[in-house]
């Protein structure tokens, strides 16, 4: 299963994967662009899910019986303007990281291999401040002035702690998926297609980014790396292999230390609980 199957990254993946004989569930906002992006990319089903919104990721939760081998949390928000989502987040915080922390609570009995959870390079930009479980809330709540990049990069560091944490409770308990992350490095998808309404500079980007960086395909090779490569057997972060990890075939890799800091992890955790209202080892299909 694909979390924003649709378009970019999502829709490279669904088509890489349906052409090597998977059966790919994707999840889109709506009917109309779950039929399309069937249509598009040979997927077999989809289901509807808005990670801006608790009580569709409740519902679509709830519509899961059957398991999967492996699930992408790809789907998500790059630097728009500032806005908040149906419970009140931070509109990329409640999308990239709160909303698929619920879904995957929700459904974690049901993954049987692996989590792929599509982080960014812009996670460096990443720091949630003093990094209490007040500062914390505060970010995802959109407390104090707006930076469209810092709250980005504050989301996609917020799902490699996730990723991290993960891997740690997993091991604890004996059971469980492997979660994996992977980064796209520079790719045009539709994310940046989006941010270059913003403003000048990220139109200059846009301009950019259709000569020199690399196709959503492209970009969908370490998650699809991530989901396929026979092996792994532990937590890892998957991204490109040149200019900086920009562009190139998938490797091994690592993230910012923050992303392995245990203190801001617990917090972390402990602030997506209470927020979301969804306990992972408490998740009705547990």
């Amino acid at each position: 299963m694909i979390t924003g199957g649709n378009s970019g990254l999502g829709l490279a993946s669904a088509k890489a994967l349906v052409a090597k004989g998977a059966h790919v569930t994707i999840t889109t906002r709506s009917e109309i662009k779950g039929v399309a992006a069937m249509l598009g990319s040979g997927a077999q089903e989809f289901l509807e899910l808005d990670l801006a919104n608790l009580a569709s990721v409740r519902k679509a939760a709830a519509a899961i019986t059957e398991p999967f081998d492996v699930v992408f949390l790809n789907a998500g928000l790059m630097v728009p303007p500032f806005s908040k989502t149906v419970d009140g987040f931070e509109s990329q915080l409640g999308t990239n990281f709160l909303g698929h922390f619920a879904f995957a609570g929700l459904i974690e009995t049901f993954v049987t291999g692996r989590w792929v959870v599509t982080t960014s390079f812009a996670h460096r930009l990443g720091n949630f401040g003093d990094q209490t479980k007040a500062t914390i809330k505060e970010r995802c709540y959109g407390v104090g002035k707006y930076s469209p990049w810092a709250s980005y990069g504050d989301s996609k560091l917020a799902d490699l702690i996730f990723v991290n944490e993960l891997e740690r409770r997993r091991v604890a308990r004996g059971f469980g998926a492997i979660p994996l992350a992977a980064h796209p490095g520079w790719s045009h998808t539709n994310l940046m297609k989006a941010t270059a309404t913003t403003s000048l500079v990220s139109r200059l980007s846009e301009a950019t980014a259709v000569k020199i960086a690399q196709t959503a395909a492209e970009g969908a090779l370490p998650l699809l790396c991530a989901a396929t490569l026979p092996g792994i057997t532990h937590t890892a972060l998957l991204g490109p292999d040149k200019y900086f990890e920009l562009k190139g075939s998938p490797k091994f890799t690592h993230g910012k230390a923050l992303a392995y800091d245990q203190t801001l992890a617990t917090n972390l955790w402990q602030v997506a609980e209470e927020l979301t209202g969804v306990a992972w080892e408490n998740s009705p299909h547990a």
